[in-house]
C-alpha cells in the first residue's frame, strides 16, 4: 500500500507585528498581553501564500502535478488566485491549479484532498483577519501563511507519514461574514462550546478506532480553531501533551493556524512521534501524522521561531491605515493607473517570476530580460534566468517623501545581485533610517499597487536579517 505524507513544508509570518498594549493605550478596549502578527501594506494572502510555498520548494526537486491554495481573504473573486502564485514560482503550465476557499475549514479540507490524492501536490494557505478596531476579533486574530508538499515514499522521502483520521460535519452558525464585509461576526461563546465539546469527542473516538490506535498511542495534539473555549475545553478533554499554540505571540491565524501549529510541531519534532491535528470549523476534522527519521535529518533553516523573532513593532496608527480603517493624507501626486494585463502577459515571466536573461555571447545579465544584448550579440541568444532568489547588494538608494504611496517615504535603491545582474528596485519591511549602502537585500513577492480593483504584482527587496546573514 503506497505511503502519503508530509515531503517538505514552509511558512511565513510577516515582519511586522502588533503589540495588545497598543491597542489598549488607543481604544482602552481588550488585554494588553502579548502580540500578533501584522501583513505589511503591500502584502494580501496570495503574496503571503507565494513566500510559504518559495520556502517549502526550496531545494525541492519534486515533480509537482498540483498546487491548491485555500483563503478566505482572497485578493480577488471569479480570477483564481492560485495562478498568481503558480506564475511567481514558475511552475509547469499543466500543473493543476485551484483555488478553494470561503470558509476556514477549507483549510483542513484541501489538505485532506492533497493527503489522499495521491499526486503530488503542494497545499498552500493564507489568512489576514482583522475586526473592529479594540475588539477581540482585531487583537486575538493574525496574519500568517503555510504551504505544504504532499506525495508518496517515490515521489520524495516523508518527513511525516499520514497515517489516516476522520471528519465529522455539523450545520450550527457560530461564526459568519457575508459577502463584502470586512469583519466576522460571532455568535455567544457558551453556544459554540456545547457544540463542538461533543463533536471531538464522537470525532476523536472514531478517528482511533480508524486508524487502530488508543489515546495513549499519540504522543501530541494540536487543536486549532476560532473558537477559543472550544479548543482550551477540548484540551482538557482529551488530557494530551499540547505545544505553544502560538497565539500569545502572533495571534490565531484564522485558516491557516491548523497547519502553522504542524509546522511548528515539525520544526523541532523527533522521529517516530505521532502527532494529532484537531480542527474546530462546522465540525471537527482529525488527522494523524507520524514522523520519520527525515524530520530529524532536515530540520528548518527558516522556523517559525526564527520568524518570529525576527519582526519588528508596527505602531498602531499604522497598523490602522495599512488595513484601511483610517483615511491616511497620502503624498499630493496622482494615484497609479490601472496596470494593462495585456502588457502584464507579455512580460509575465519577468513580471511575476522575476525572470532575468543571460547574454550567451557576454554573459551579462539583463533585468528587465532583453533581445539583445547591452554590448551586442545575436538577436534572441539569450538564457532565462530565474532571480527571484538571488541575494543583492545596495548600491545606492534614495528616500522619496513625494511618491505616491500608503507607507511614506518609500526607500528606492539600486541593487547589484551576486552573480551579476543590477536593477533599480523599491525596498520593504525597512526603516528609512536602518537602511544603508552595503546592505544585502532578498527579494520577495509584493502588491505594488491595487488600481479599478487590479492587483500589480511584482518583486520587492527586503533587507537582510542579521540572524539570517550569520546562517
Amino acid at each position: 500500500m503506497e505511503v502519503h505524507g508530509i515531503i517538505s513544508y514552509g511558512t511565513y509570518i510577516p515582519r511586522g507585528c502588533l503589540s495588545r498594549s497598543s491597542i489598549v493605550e488607543f481604544t482602552g478596549k481588550g488585554s494588553g498581553e502579548g502580540t500578533r502578527s501584522v501583513a505589511s501594506y503591500d502584502e494580501n494572502t496570495t503574496t503571503m501564500g507565494v513566500e510559504a510555498a518559495r520556502n517549502a520548494l526550496h531545494n525541492s526537486e519534486v515533480d509537482l502535478k498540483k498546487l491548491y491554495f485555500t483563503t478566505v481573504m482572497p485578493a480577488y473573486m471569479d480570477k483564481t488566485n492560485a495562478t498568481n502564485i503558480h506564475a511567481a514560482l514558475q511552475l509547469d503550465d499543466f500543473v493543476e491549479t485551484v483555488d478553494f476557499g470561503n470558509s476556514t475549514r477549507s483549510a483542513v479540507g484541501a489538505l485532506s484532498v492533497a493527503l489522499e490524492s495521491g499526486s503530488s501536490t503542494l497545499a498552500v494557505t493564507a489568512d489576514l483577519r482583522t475586526g473592529p478596531s479594540g475588539s477581540t476579533e482585531e487583537s486575538a486574530g493574525g496574519d500568517a501563511a503555510t504551504a505544504f508538499l504532499i506525495g508518496t515514499e517515490e515521489q520524495g522521502k516523508l518527513l511525516a507519514e499520514y497515517l489516516g483520521g476522520v471528519s465529522i460535519t455539523s450545520d450550527f452558525t457560530d461564526r459568519w461574514r457575508v459577502p463584502g464585509e470586512p469583519y466576522s461576526q460571532v455568535w455567544e461563546e457558551r453556544f459554540g462550546e456545547q457544540v463542538y465539546v461533543p463533536l471531538v469527542d464522537r470525532a476523536w473516538n472514531e478517528a482511533l478506532n480508524r486508524v487502530g490506535m488508543k489515546t495513549e498511542d499519540v504522543n501530541t495534539v494540536l487543536v486549532a480553531g476560532l473558537h477559543s473555549r472550544s479548543v482550551a475545553k477540548s484540551i482538557s478533554l482529551l488530557d494530551i501533551k499540547v505545544p505553544d499554540d502560538l497565539t500569545g505571540r502572533i495571534g490565531n491565524t484564522g485558516a491557516t493556524h491548523p497547519s502553522l501549529l504542524l509546522a511548528n510541531f515539525l520544526d523541532d519534532a523527533e522521529a517516530d512521534q505521532t502527532v494529532a491535528l484537531i480542527v474546530l470549523a462546522d465540525g471537527c476534522d482529525i488527522l494523524f501524522f507520524r514522523t520519520t527519521q527525515e524530520v530529524e535529518n532536515r530540520k528548518s533553516s527558516n522556523s517559525i521561531s526564527d520568524q518570529i523573532d525576527d519582526q519588528y513593532p508596527v505602531p498602531y496608527g499604522k497598523y490602522l491605515s495599512w488595513r484601511g480603517l483610517l483615511d491616511s493624507q497620502l503624498p499630493n501626486r496622482p494615484p497609479p493607473v490601472r496596470p494593462s494585463s495585456s502588457a502584464a502577459k507579455r512580460r509575465n515571466d519577468w513580471k511575476m517570476g522575476f525572470v532575468g536573461s543571460k547574454d550567451n555571447t557576454t554573459g551579462i545579465i539583463h533585468m528587465p530580460p532583453s533581445r539583445i544584448g547591452i554590448k551586442g550579440g545575436d538577436l534572441d541568444d539569450m538564457e532565462k534566468l530565474p532571480m527571484a532568489n538571488a541575494i543583492g547588494t545596495i548600491e545606492t538608494m534614495t528616500v522619496d517623501n513625494l511618491v505616491y504611496s500608503p507607507n511614506s517615504p518609500v526607500v528606492f535603491a539600486v541593487v547589484n545581485f551576486k552573480g551579476g545582474g543590477r536593477l533599480p528596485v523599491e525596498l520593504t519591511d525597512t526603516d528609512s533610517e536602518k537602511v544603508d549602502i552595503g546592505d544585502q537585500v532578498e527579494m520577495t513577492f509584493r502588491c505594488l499597487y491595487t488600481a479599478d480593483g487590479i492587483h500589480n504584482y511584482f518583486w520587492k527587496a527586503k533587507p537582510i536579517t542579521k540572524r539570517k546573514g550569520k546562517s
